[in-house]
């Protein structure tokens, strides 16, 4: 799948979600997509509506980048405000609109990371517009819940001489007990540890990477 990845692993995940929609016997109308370092903190609400809901990013901005996604969303389309500020997750979404979208997202994320411009002004967060691009030109708005998630409280950051980075255990899983955070650490990075902590002293064969 090297073509699919092209440097950029997180391109694989528009092409998962095609080759699962095709293959998978999904009986549930809802799908939620999330991510794997998303922790449950309190009962998701019933998001399950006629139109999808989705996470706001500040840092998603379509209108100050409109020469580049007139690209994949000519004017003809409308505004690029149509365009929601959002990526793929967290989504709760019809199975039958993503039907639609995904093959759409995976298309359009190729062509943007194959295109130097593109590339360079999305970085990481490419895919995330290009599913935002895909649902716009599917006619699928999403309602914005800022309540999604708590994001804009969580940082992870470093203290003094304590610090964690979730990008430090890409090649190998965090070790078990990790230290809390000192005081001056928002509660919400607290929490996360301790969450973590409780996983993988439950988890069996933790030790052992398996």
């Amino acid at each position: 799948m090297a073509y699919f990845s092209m440097g950029y692993v997180v391109l694989n995940r528009p092409w998962a979600f095609v080759q699962w929609l095709e293959k998978a016997k999904i009986e549930e109308e809802y799908i939620l997509m999330a991510e794997p370092d998303h922790i449950f903190v309190r009962p998701l609400p019933n998001l399950a509506r006629d139109d999808p809901a989705a996470f706001p990013f500040f840092y998603i901005t379509p209108s100050e980048h409109e020469s580049v996604l007139r690209k994949y969303y000519p004017k003809e389309r409308g505004p690029v405000t149509n365009i929601d500020p959002i990526g793929n997750s967290p989504v709760i979404i019809k199975k039958t609109q993503l039907e639609k979208i995904a093959p759409t997202w995976m298309n359009v994320s190729i062509q943007m990371k194959e295109d130097q411009e593109t590339d360079k002004a999305f970085g990481w967060v490419l895919e995330m517009y290009a599913y935002a691009v895909a649902s716009a030109l599917h006619g699928v708005q999403h309602i914005l819940r800022k309540d999604f998630m708590i994001q804009g409280v969580l940082t992870y950051g470093k203290i003094g001489e304590w610090r964690f980075d979730k990008r430090a255990y890409q090649d190998r899983p965090p070790p078990r007990n990790l230290t809390l955070p000192p005081p001056g650490v928002p509660e919400s990075v607290v929490t996360l540890v301790k969450m973590v902590n409780e996983a993988t002293a439950n988890l069996p064969g933790w030790d052992d990477g398996r």
